[in-house]
């Protein structure tokens, strides 16, 4: 289930952080009390409470803010169709072992159809995330800030954002990873599509998935989690696109979202100020889900010594976790990341997710 994240925001950040001052019973000013990290070491992290709960845009913030919220406002939709994707499976094995009885023939590709119109909803979803994560990082890298800490507290909407599509990225592929019918139908579809060209019969659906679309799509779901692939691949795009942009900027927005995720999580005063629970998985996923990013899109990935995330940190705040909640996200670090089993990685981090 998906935080609830739209509920009204109470305060504006300002008062927020001046009730936190006066709880701690100090008189620290806020500059003080917001230590800015300068993601040169570990030791410094970012010290901020992220509201993911509340952050509203600010003026600045409303353009990207705007075209975002249009396409994560459907991922909701997404999640609950995928959830609910039985599959074809019963019709397709009846079609195949009787190949002479037309009748099945016609209940299977009568069944297959809708189906094949969903996969491919979902596929054309991903290219319109990819598009918001590229309005997102445009803005969490650019120099408004100096650094991405700045970015991160002072455009907390955004921040927020980004938060939602990593947490929709991780869920759309746990439930993928668990469902086979999804690249079963797929197949089925694109076998019998090519064995009616070859017969000359006309296929209605042809309309509906193109040969050049099928090929992307099938593409998409070989991949054992094509969301993140999505995001991993936009990321680098966007790098790649933006030569004038150190890497740095991007990774580093990615590592303090970690660091950020991490220390909300374990630090009481943080942490009792979310509402409810579900702000907590939310955090966790969003955490493993930029670390995996980080480690896909940095050079030499999240697990070496000089990357920028305290990988024992996070891994231990997982850990602390009641096991049954955080075994899938555990499971993500240790099967879907691309660097964890390089000669370079700590022997320490290895046998922590083992």
């Amino acid at each position: 289930n998906k935080p609830s994240t739209t509920s009204s925001i109470t305060a504006s950040p300002k008062h927020v952080y001046q009730a936190k001052d006066e709880r701690l019973g100090t008189s620290r000013n806020m500059g003080n009390l917001l230590k800015v990290l300068t993601c040169t070491d570990l030791e410094q992290e970012p010290n901020f409470f992220l509201d993911f709960e509340n952050a509203q845009p600010t003026d600045a913030e409303r353009e990207v803010w705007e075209q975002v919220d249009t396409v994560l406002k459907d991922a909701k939709g997404i999640l609950d169709e995928l959830q609910a994707y039985k599959g074809a499976g019963q019709e397709i094995r009846e079609a195949i072992q009787n190949p002479n009885d037309e009748a099945l023939q016609e209940q299977a590709w009568a069944a297959v159809g809708p189906l094949v119109g969903k996969l491919k909803k979902f596929y054309e979803f991903s290219q319109r995330l990819e598009a918001a994560l590229h309005s997102l990082l445009g803005a969490l890298t650019s120099e408004t800030y100096d650094d991405p800490t700045q970015h991160l507290e002072r455009e907390q909407a955004l921040a927020k954002q980004f938060a939602e599509i990593l947490h929709f990225t991780l869920r759309f592929d746990e439930l993928k990873m668990t469902n086979p019918a999804i690249q079963n139908d797929f197949s089925y579809y694109r076998r019998t599509l090519s064995r009616m060209r070859i017969n000359n019969v006309p296929a209605e659906a042809e309309n509906e998935v193109n040969n050049e679309l099928a090929n992307r799509i099938s593409l998409f779901y070989a991949d054992a989690t094509p969301m993140l692939k999505t995001l991993s691949d936009g990321t680098t795009k966007f790098v790649s696109e933006n030569k004038n942009l150190p890497i740095e900027n991007t990774t580093d927005v990615l590592s303090t979202m970690a660091s950020i995720c991490k220390v909300m999580l374990e630090t009481p005063e943080y942490r009792s100020r979310f509402s409810s629970e579900e702000t907590v998985s939310f955090c966790l996923r969003v955490m493993v889900g930029v670390i995996i990013l980080y480690d896909y899109v940095h050079p030499v990935g999240a697990f070496a010594k000089s990357s920028k995330i305290d990988m024992k940190g996070c891994i231990k705040v997982l850990k602390d976790q009641p096991p049954n909640s955080v075994e899938g996200l555990l499971n993500a670090l240790r099967y879907t990341t691309k660097h964890l089993n390089d000669e370079s990685t700590n022997k320490t981090i290895k046998s922590m997710l083992q």
